[in-house]
């Protein structure tokens, strides 16, 4: 039986440890809990170190944290702190932990060592009787311009989010509208007398459906909303670094293997191996990528393929091209794809709020590269962005 969320390895009693915590997120329900045993034990061979915390987390218990960390399998492995938080997923779970520990072992003896030359600082200034700020001045400067930075931050967040709220406030009254007439419908049908046994079923049965797709409209609207909220929010907080986006490439792929299997997809997958790193933030390229292989997925049919491929172009530039064989763009639409809350004329009765390209957008201009598509109907979509080499 698996172990509670509340139970954590013991963490040491001074302020060395607890710098890194990992989430692992489990299904009760699933055939799996030998694989959770195998992540835990392993841990739990490295108690002596004392590195790191580990919370085991029951999905049904918690779903708004799933929702929140985008989780699609289960077992899953979150490296929440020291940031940025890193998802680990699929078969092969216990193999990447292993590759991956070292280097989070390794990031927070970084992290240390830049702590203590930094109190070092600070004490040698506070020792300065001939230095214009005292060492606790400087601190509270550090901390008014982290708060100033916080109040824009959160200014433009909520300005993002009231209009995202008035849009979707509109386009709710529609399936909205619907539904209730749905339900209205089925009292009148139920009161008549008219309509009695497997004609009365047959009408309730149709508008108990025609109501549930109006719903599940609704509750995707929603979702996106709030999903597309934290990206805003996550754009306006980037964090460029030397990227290897090889590395991250495959380990996205790895997430979407299970959806690639059940619509009986061929996946290629096609990275030069002398890639040079890109200056990027991790977490939102991995939204971008995730974006864009979920859009492929969903609109080509079964049997189909997809392409994730990477060219090094010029010394300045590396190209990231997702493509896929599904029905492709019209061309009459394809110049706006990319806007706020616009539909294709053919998907405008799906599930969907429109967001998805709007914020791909979004993130390859925070990173000043260029986004575009390729496609043409009946043969597919390609779409490509590009992304500064880290010099």
């Amino acid at each position: 039986m698996l172990r509670s969320n509340k139970r954590l390895i013991p963490e040491k009693s001074n302020a060395e440890g607890q710098l890194l915590k990992l989430l692992l997120f489990v299904d009760r329900r699933s055939s799996k809990t030998e694989k959770v045993k195998e992540i835990q034990a392993y841990l739990e061979t490295l108690q002596s170190d004392r590195f790191f915390k580990l919370e085991v987390v029951e999905i049904e218990k918690q779903p708004h944290l799933v929702e929140y960390l985008k989780l699609v399998a289960t077992p899953a492995l979150v490296k929440m702190l020291p940031a940025p938080k890193q998802i680990l997923a699929g078969s092969d779970l216990l193999g990447q932990l292993k590759m991956w520990l070292p280097k989070w072992k390794a990031s927070i003896n970084d992290y240390k060592l830049q702590q203590e030359l930094e109190a070092q600082d600070l004490s040698t200034l506070a020792s300065d009787r001939n230095s214009y700020y005292s060492a606790e001045k400087i601190k509270l400067r550090d901390e008014i311009f982290r708060l100033k930075q916080e109040k824009q931050d959160l200014a433009a967040q909520l300005r993002f989010n009231e209009r995202l709220i008035g849009m979707l406030a509109h386009d709710l009254r529609t399936p909205l509208t619907a539904a209730s007439m749905a339900v209205e419908t089925i009292e009148r049908a139920e009161a008549n007398p008219q309509l009695t046994g497997k004609k009365l079923a047959a009408l309730q049965q149709k508008l108990f459906s025609r109501a549930k797709s109006q719903f599940k409209i609704m509750e995707s609207m929603i979702g996106e909303l709030l999903q597309n909220s934290r990206s805003m929010n996550a754009k306006l907080q980037i964090k460029p670094a030397a990227l290897n986006l090889q590395s991250l490439c495959r380990e996205i792929a790895v997430q979407f293997d299970g959806r690639l299997k059940q619509k009986l997809m061929n996946f290629a997958l096609d990275i030069p191996q002398d890639l040079p790193l890109v200056y990027a933030d991790e977490e939102l390229i991995r939204q971008l990528l995730s974006n864009l292989l979920d859009n492929a997925i969903k609109y080509t049919p079964e049997k189909g393929t997809i392409s994730l491929s990477i060219l090094h172009r010029t010394n300045e530039k590396v190209q990231v091209s997702v493509c896929d064989t599904g029905p492709g763009i019209p061309p009459e639409e394809r110049s706006h794809i990319f806007e706020d809350s616009f539909r294709l004329k053919r998907d405008r009765g799906m599930d969907g709020y429109g967001l998805g390209l709007a914020t791909c957008r979004q993130i390859v201009s925070a990173h000043h590269g260029q986004i575009w598509v390729e496609s043409s109907p009946q043969s597919g979509s390609c779409f490509q962005f590009t992304l500064l080499v880290y010099k």
